[in-house]
């Protein structure tokens, strides 16, 4: 194995590690106020950082797609509101493993969208990933629980976002598509949060929730939280820049394994075997569906 190659490993080791952390904090942050405002914490955090970027560092793109730039701001934000909805009701384990069925919604979304092509090892993947979600609901043919359609939500809001971005990406400059993203999972929050005021609805409240105001253990997990996410993010991208992106998509598999180490030690329940069961069957079909021929 290449030196670069190690590296990249190395790289998105850290970074799952560092997602990890995010969420443990966000778990956190959970018990104090509701999932809506810890959405909004997480993403202003990050415009500052980026407007701070490109004040210091001009952009230099083609634009001309803002209604796809829109829209990958905006599915995005509903994707991470129901992850950090799901990270303040069930274990960092699950919420994580749901988030990473991305992976195969992504892959059909690529097929039927942009037309990229999906070999037989693609297909398959997609196959044992609907049956590791179905391990993980534990779907017995009647009814899923209410975290089971949101976690089944972030993975679909989170590959149309992806999905997005391989368009995108050619005609704007990574910071910005970023940026659009955090910009309305800033304002979005705030207007949910103002809503809340005067409306609330037990089966929308992954959307609504009044702001409450952070205490200095708050600040603190909110300070880390915005930390972990902003580095993880830097390391993720440095992965991909040096090591082949079928490697590195599969190291960063490593996250749920921090993810349920981290929840343990927040006193989340071992994964049944059933979970357990369904956490390998998305990894591998993660591995699957997105290698290539």
């Amino acid at each position: 194995m290449d030196t670069q190659t190690i590296q990249g490993i190395k790289f998105m080791l850290f970074a799952s590690l560092l997602f990890a952390f995010m969420g443990a904090f966000a778990k956190e942050l959970s018990s104090s106020m509701s999932s809506i405002e810890v959405v909004f914490f997480r993403n202003v955090f990050g415009v500052v950082l980026i407007a701070i970027s490109l004040y210091k560092k001009p952009v230099k793109q083609i634009g001309g797609k803002p209604l796809l730039l829109f829209f990958r701001g905006f599915v995005g934000f509903l994707a991470l509101l129901t992850f950090f909805y799901n990270i303040s009701n069930i274990s960092l384990a699950e919420a994580m493993t749901f988030s990473k069925t991305s992976t195969i919604f992504t892959a059909i979304f690529a097929y039927v969208f942009i037309k990229e092509k999906l070999g037989l090892k693609g297909w398959i993947g997609v196959f044992v990933g609907f049956i590791g979600i179905l391990f993980i609901t534990k779907f017995d043919g009647s009814t899923l629980d209410k975290t089971d359609w949101l976690g089944i939500f972030s993975g679909v809001g989170a590959a149309l976002a992806y999905t997005s971005v391989r368009e995108l990406r050619t005609f704007y400059d990574t910071r910005v598509i970023v940026l659009s993203f955090m910009t309305i999972g800033t304002i979005g929050p705030i207007i949910l949060m103002i809503i809340a005021n005067f409306y609330s609805n037990a089966t929308f409240d992954f959307m609504f929730g009044k702001f409450t105001m952070p205490n200095l253990n708050d600040l603190l997990y909110i300070t880390l939280m915005g930390t972990t996410a902003t580095f993880a993010q830097i390391y993720m991208t440095k992965a991909y820049g040096v090591a082949k992106a079928g490697i590195i998509g599969t190291i960063s598999y490593s996250n749920l394994i921090f993810a349920i180490i981290l929840g343990v030690i927040l006193g989340d329940n071992f994964p049944d075997i059933w979970i357990s069961l369904g956490i390998i069957l998305i990894i591998i079909s993660g591995v699957l569906a997105s290698s290539k021929k």
